[in-house]
């Protein structure tokens, strides 16, 4: 065994490689992003032909992923909070279909929305599916987890989820490695055609079948090393941590615990050390970060007369993190401010980067857009998010990937001009070509600016699946191509900028402008990576 220091996500992906994977399948997603780029860039990985590139998006990489378990072999799909929503079609029915090769799915949550929009907590994922979750409490247990996971889904015959929240993400920790697997052989299931074609006679009996399964789950989690009774004295409360917010209890009790204590790291939820516990004592507090998805089966399990504290009942946050001082205030002890911000540091809200590409089209759609006094501007998930903050405030919307084309289309169905997109090179690609198709099939009088900076530039700088064709992307679904028009978001193509702008927002049709300029940042990489 090898001790290393390893961030939360880089501890999963070294533990994936260990056991024995196969393949990775992504789509780059803060908290989420450095398992894959750590596969990417891990010279085991690449002797033994891990494949590890980006996937469209989170449904084409489920999908993959899971196609990879039909042949048999471990493999990974990592993805945001956010993501499942766009693999859930696949999600839903891999559990349906169950597995052959191992295949673990992470999904990368993020309380507090550092870089989301939303905070959703996607044990309910996994509770919907029927599926087994694991969710670790240090770094080391995201190792264990991973690397016993691939075998625990392999026994049970089913996908098992992953969560991890952004603390355990982009902490560090030191973690002990285990030995390392083979990858395994190529082996289709014998029994495949009973079990992946979802036709409603082979589904009905695969949903009995899944059914008849979480007894076998709730047995692996009632014996899991990851869910563990502690004992203690005083018995008037008896608290329920899970995943993270067990290392918080911990910290406040560093000498041992003061009363009883669950921790509950796989699921679902161990009813039998659940019964245990409430025997035991008086009131029971639950500890989880993000929803009160615990707290909520609880007080379904429990007798009413039982009191359960937590996030129902405020005694702790709704929303949020947890953090140590919230749960030392959960459990009545003193906390006391170590640091103070000074009074000189003032917060700076995100920006686009100076010469970033996207300033020079907001400057010049805004100056367009003040002759069009109900003109909108619908806008998407990326960089060029931030146009929403001063000094351009040039957007009006940014709800899910891809929502920026389709939103427009709806509003231009109900009367308004101009409504315009703007949406990213890899969004688009993600989630914003059958938006265009929409468009295109009712000729939507819409103009679509896919403003390219030739990465996945908010996560990263990761590859970019329309890089060199969106043009060919946006013919072949229909646009004219006198309405496609490129330029280079310039200062001295300012004004070529604006009269292409003003043209397409008065075409009585689809039309779509590109302005495409490498980003920033990806270019001064390059740059520096040439010098070295």
């Amino acid at each position: 065994m090898e001790k290393r220091l390893f961030l939360g996500d880089e501890a999963i992906a070294q533990a994936a490689i260990d056991a024995g994977l196969s393949g990775v399948y992504s789509y780059p997603g803060t908290p989420s992003t450095e398992i894959t780029e750590y596969i990417q860039t891990s010279a085991e990985a690449q002797a033994n032909a891990i494949r590890s590139r980006w996937c469209t998006n989170e449904k084409t990489a489920m999908e993959a992923a899971l196609g990879m378990s039909y042949a048999g072999k471990r493999t990974l799909c990592c993805m945001k909070h956010v993501g499942m929503n766009v693999a859930a079609d696949c999600f839903m029915n891999a559990a349906m279909s169950g597995i052959n090769g191992g295949m673990i799915i992470i999904t990368a949550d993020d309380p507090s929305m550092h870089s989301s929009q939303n905070e959703q907590d996607n044990r309910y994922y996994g509770h919907f599916a029927l599926l087994p979750m694991l969710e670790p409490s240090s770094q080391q247990e995201a190792y264990d987890m991973v690397y016993d996971g691939f075998e625990l889904s392999e026994r049970l015959g089913y996908p098992v989820l992953l969560r991890i929240t952004t603390r355990m993400a982009h902490s560090r920790a030191g973690v002990a490695t285990r030995q390392k697997q083979s990858q395994r052989p190529l082996q289709c299931p014998a029994d495949g055609r009973q079990r992946y074609i979802l036709l409603p006679a082979i589904a009905r009996q695969r949903y009995r079948k899944l059914i008849d399964a979480q007894c076998d789950m709730t047995a692996a989690s009632e014996t899991s090393p990851f869910n563990h009774y502690y004992d203690a004295a005083n018995k008037k409360l008896g608290i329920v941590a899970t995943g993270i917010a067990f290392n918080y209890l911990s910290e406040n009790y560093p000498d041992g615990f003061e009363h009883p204590v669950l921790k509950i790291c796989q699921y679902p939820l161990p009813v039998e050390l659940i019964r245990k516990l409430v025997g035991e004592c008086d009131e029971i507090l639950l500890l989880e970060e993000g929803y009160p998805y615990v707290e909520e089966r609880l007080k379904g399990l429990l007798s009413k007369g039982l009191k359960i504290k937590g996030r129902l009942d405020g005694t702790l946050p709704r929303d949020g993190e947890l953090t140590p001082d919230s749960v030392a205030r959960a459990l009545g002890r003193q906390t006391t401010s170590t640091y103070r911000t000074p009074e000189l540091v003032a917060p700076r809200p995100p920006a686009l980067c100076q010469g970033c590409g996207h300033r020079d089209l907001y400057e010049a759609l805004n100056e367009v857009i003040k002759d069009y006094p109900d003109a909108k501007i619908f806008s998407d998930i990326g960089c060029y998010t931030l146009g929403a903050l001063p000094p351009f405030r040039a957007i009006d919307s940014c709800i899910d990937m891809g929502a920026s084309i389709t939103m427009a289309k709806g509003a231009a169905d109900a009367g308004l001009f101009p409504a315009v997109s703007v949406i990213g090179d890899s969004t688009f690609t993600h989630s914003g070509m059958t938006g265009l198709l929409d468009c295109v099939n009712e000729n939507t009088r819409i103009t679509i600016i896919i403003s390219d900076n030739e990465t996945t530039a908010m996560t990263g700088g990761q590859d970019s699946a329309g890089t060199g064709r969106i043009e060919a992307i946006c013919q072949g679904i229909g646009v004219a191509p006198e309405h496609i028009r490129v330029v280079v978001p310039l200062k001295k193509n300012y004004e070529e900028m604006k009269r292409m702008i003003r043209e397409e927002i008065e075409y009585q049709g689809v039309s779509v402008i590109i302005p495409r300029r490498e980003c920033i940042q990806t270019h001064a990489r390059k740059v520096r990576n040439q010098k070295s």
